[in-house]
C-alpha cells in the first residue's frame, strides 16, 4: 500500500521537475533569441564582406587601369621624345661633359664646393643654415 508520505514525496519531485522544466525552456528560449541575434549579425557582417570583397575589386580594377592609362601615356611621351630628337636618349648626359663645363663633379677643388659636402655630412636633415 502507497502511503501518504510517499505521495508527498512524490508530489514535491514533481512539483520540482516542473519547476526545472519551465526554468530550462526559459533558459532555451533566451538562448534561441540570443541564436537569432546572433546569426542576423553574421548575415550582416557576411553581406559587409560581400561588399568589401566587390569594392576591393573595383578597387583593384580602377588602380590597374589607372597604371594601363599612366603606361600609354609614358609610351606616348617617350615616343614623342624620340621623334622630336632621336638622340637625345642615344648617350649618357655625363659621357660628353667637360671638366670646363659649369656643373660640378667629384674633383672639384674650388672651396665653394669643398665646404658644401662638409655643410650636408654634418646636417642630419641635408637641410643648409642659411643663418
Amino acid at each position: 500500500m502507497v502511503s501518504l508520505e510517499q505521495v508527498k514525496l512524490l508530489e514535491t519531485k514533481v512539483i520540482k521537475t516542473i519547476e526545472f522544466v519551465k526554468k530550462l525552456s526559459e533558459e532555451n528560449a533566451l538562448l534561441k533569441e540570443k541564436l537569432d541575434s546572433n546569426q542576423l549579425h553574421s548575415d550582416e557582417l557576411e553581406a559587409q564582406i560581400k561588399q568589401f570583397r566587390e569594392d576591393q575589386n573595383l578597387i583593384e580594377d580602377g588602380i590597374l587601369s589607372a597604371l594601363d592609362r599612366l603606361n600609354q601615356f609614358e609610351d606616348t611621351l617617350d615616343d614623342k621624345n624620340n621623334q622630336e630628337d632621336p638622340g637625345i636618349f642615344a648617350s649618357d648626359p655625363n659621357e660628353n661633359a667637360s671638366p670646363t663645363d659649369d656643373t660640378p663633379n667629384d674633383h672639384d677643388s674650388s672651396p665653394e664646393h669643398s665646404g658644401d659636402s662638409q655643410v650636408e655630412a654634418q646636417d642630419p636633415n641635408n637641410e643648409l643654415d642659411i643663418f
